[in-house]
């Protein structure tokens, strides 16, 4: 008998969605942020869709996720915006006023954004 290639006759189907998960958080200013300043929120400053206060801002993963930040209801660029995920004391948002632009009012909402696309797979194997 001559040599085979012995393998398995096996055929796979994977399904994959991605869902994204979309949070939001708000904060009104307490006081002018004056341009070329920095407004810097701490994430226990931050409060959710149901009014309660936040203990921690989540991480985003670099190849699945983004965050948003409005001010005043305007979406704003993203060069002017730092955003470090933690509890209190180490996350926050930052959002660096352009100096000769206009300052930030007091009592100015901000929200922020965050999205995570969560993927998931199923492998179907039959023979």
């Amino acid at each position: 008998m001559a040599l085979q290639l012995m393998k398995l006759a096996v055929s796979a189907t994977t399904t994959t969605t991605v869902d994204p998960a979309s949070t939001r958080y708000f904060y009104v200013t307490t006081a002018v942020t004056a341009a070329g300043a920095t407004l810097t929120i701490d994430a226990a400053s931050f409060f959710d869709d149901t009014g309660a206060a936040v203990a921690s801002l989540p991480a985003l993963n670099a190849n699945n996720s983004y965050f948003n930040v409005y001010v005043n209801g305007i979406l704003q660029m993203e060069g002017i915006s730092t955003y470090t995920p933690g509890a209190t004391g180490v996350g926050s948002l930052a959002i660096a006023v352009p100096a000769g632009g206009d300052s930030i009012l007091s009592d100015t909402p901000v929200v922020l954004e965050t999205v995570v696309f969560v993927p998931t797979s199923t492998t179907t194997v039959s023979t």
